[in-house]
């Protein structure tokens, strides 16, 4: 299950979130979205989990509590939704 972690403080690495979910079951991935253009973080990223059950009790568990002095937003990420293109107007 891909989980969205939001309100991250800008100083958490995707090693935190790794270690931080791992102490409930095993995690594949932990990715920090960054902007493209100055490498910051946008304050958001996923951490994806094969287990279903485990996924849940981290949702559960980790949701509004603090991590790195932020109250951090967890829940079962929605798949992107399309946007239109952004190209020249007319």
């Amino acid at each position: 299950m891909n989980i969205y972690i939001g309100n991250l403080a800008y100083t958490v690495t995707e090693d935190d979130l790794r270690d931080t979910f791992s102490q409930f079951g095993q995690v594949d991935s932990a990715n920090i979205i960054t902007d493209k253009f100055s490498g910051r973080s946008k304050g958001f990223g996923f951490v994806d989990m094969p287990n279903q059950s485990e996924a849940r009790e981290a949702i559960e568990s980790m949701n509004d509590k603090d991590l790195n002095g932020r109250s951090i937003k967890v829940n079962e990420a929605r798949p992107r939704e399309e946007r239109p293109a952004r190209g020249p107007r007319y």
